[in-house]
């Protein structure tokens, strides 16, 4: 390769977007994995589990080969530490994904009806802040292919912004689980409190984890 040609090399964002995919893979699974939890149903949770162990994993090897062919002298369009804190948030979203898959696993916590509904709102809310940040990923690289500015750079920015509000809609829906988790203190085992709490709490890292994420998109697309 000559010298410009290493200088320049492969613009990395595009396997941004491949992790980005299937990180939003990992994610997707949990929706159901609640609903096996909801019927009981462990055997299908099991096999649940090892899906979101290899989507994982499958992540992670994109992750490895986008550090490993991102050479120190390439000319990148972006800030690379802001490139690298993008990757690590995605980073963290499958692995709370995979982590909820081994609390919903370790033992075989009942779900009481009355959550329900409410664990799927929950799940459906944080997949549709995974979905949000996928939609903005892919955008920003199809903006970075032409330019940074104009129109759509405005509308890569609307969907981060959008992304901010369909965090905040989950973070509500977390505070409501939460609360009615504990209101049932008195009727369910206190084990299956403390799971259902670690559940939601992983799920809310997920949600909050993409949030961040597109904070990096921001902050790429400014510069």
């Amino acid at each position: 390769m000559t010298i410009i040609g290493d200088l320049l090399g492969n613009s990395p964002i595009g396997h941004l977007v491949d992790h980005a995919r299937k990180v939003h893979e990992c994610v997707e699974l949990v929706k159901p994995m609640i609903e096996a939890l909801i019927a009981e149903d462990w055997e299908w949770l099991n096999e649940l589990h090892d899906r979101v162990s290899k989507t994982e994993y499958e992540a992670d090897q994109i992750k490895h080969d986008i550090r490993d062919n991102l050479p120190r002298r390439y000319f990148l369009p972006v800030n690379r530490e802001e490139l690298d804190g993008f990757l690590q948030c995605q980073e963290k979203m499958a692995d709370y994904a995979e982590d909820f898959s081994v609390i919903a696993t370790i033992r075989k916590t009942r779900l009481h009806e009355d959550l329900h509904e409410l664990f799927m709102a929950f799940v459906t809310q944080v997949f549709q802040v995974s979905g949000t940040l996928l939609t903005a990923a892919v955008e920003f690289k199809n903006l970075a292919e032409v330019s940074f500015s104009g129109a759509e750079a405005r509308m890569v920015l609307g969907l981060i912004n959008r992304l901010g509000e369909e965090e905040w809609k989950a973070d509500k829906l977390g505070r409501k689980l939460s609360m009615a988790i504990y209101e049932l203190e008195n009727k369910v085992s206190p084990f299956d409190i403390i799971f259902c709490e670690k559940m939601l709490l992983k799920l809310s890292d997920i949600a909050n984890e993409a949030e961040n994420a597109g904070d990096f998109l921001r902050a790429m697309l400014r510069k």
